[in-house]
């Protein structure tokens, strides 16, 4: 199967590109764990939040971040931190731009925020927006897991949509839902190589999500060092506006 039908396929298994379209934004219910975190000093921050995508642009909002009674703003170029209230309580423009120097031993919450927002976003629009003008979709080879064989697309996204890696290869199974993603999560480092798989799907307001998500590290041959959790996910719940 090509590159082409196997997109349009798992466009149509994920809830179809009409549904897509007619969706602005979805809202997510979240638990983050993992080691990743905790390596940057920001154990717990993202322990339960609810994360606000907008589907036409880059954009989220995390709430409480990085606190109750705030909210965490991300952007395609800039992030912030509101009060309930609205008022801005610390900002960042080009924020990918300020990664490297401390921020390989620490983070602070402006740029976990910008790691957690396009991450997030990036999460929920796959494979939808792979359809839209500058993704360039290309033949990845097929994966076998267990008694399984998936088929893959490789993705270079637009030189302005933020995202772990420009170049990401993404693996469906026989029902055409991702299971896993692979990239290079360049913010830690060009070391961060990933293997993110994703399982346990249920039905929210007509979008198939993965309600489980774990990101290992990825090792010779591609195969994921599944004893180390980077990242885990846990969704409650998904809803669609």
């Amino acid at each position: 199967m090509g590159a082409a039908e196997l997109l349009e396929r798992a466009v149509a298994a994920h809830g179809g590109l009409e549904r897509f379209e007619r969706t602005e934004r979805i809202a997510a219910d979240l638990h983050v764990g993992g080691v990743a975190l905790p390596l940057r000093f920001q154990r717990g921050k993202l322990s339960d939040y609810t994360g606000e995508v907008w589907t036409r642009e880059p954009r989220a909002v995390l709430e409480p971040y990085p606190a109750p009674g705030r909210r965490g703003v991300f952007e395609r170029d800039r992030v912030r931190i509101e009060s309930a209230g609205g008022e801005v309580l610390a900002e960042r423009a080009d924020p990918r731009a300020a990664f490297g120097g401390r921020r390989t031993l620490w983070w602070d919450d402006l740029d976990l925020l910008y790691f957690a927002g396009y991450a997030l976003w990036g999460y929920v629009v796959a494979p939808f927006v792979f359809t839209q003008p500058g993704y360039t979709v290309e033949d990845e080879q097929p994966w076998r897991e267990g008694d399984e064989t998936w088929e893959g697309i490789r993705v270079t996204f637009p030189p302005g949509v933020p995202a772990h890696s420009r170049v990401q290869s993404y693996w469906f199974g026989p029902d055409g839902l991702i299971r896993r993603n692979d990239y290079t999560a360049e913010v830690f480092g060009r070391w961060a190589t990933a293997a993110h798989y994703c399982f346990d799907y249920r039905e929210f307001d007509g979008f198939m999500v993965p309600t489980r998500r774990r990101a290992m590290p990825r090792g010779p041959g591609r195969r994921p060092l599944r004893a180390v959790a980077v990242v885990t996910i846990a969704i409650d719940a998904v809803r669609a506006y």
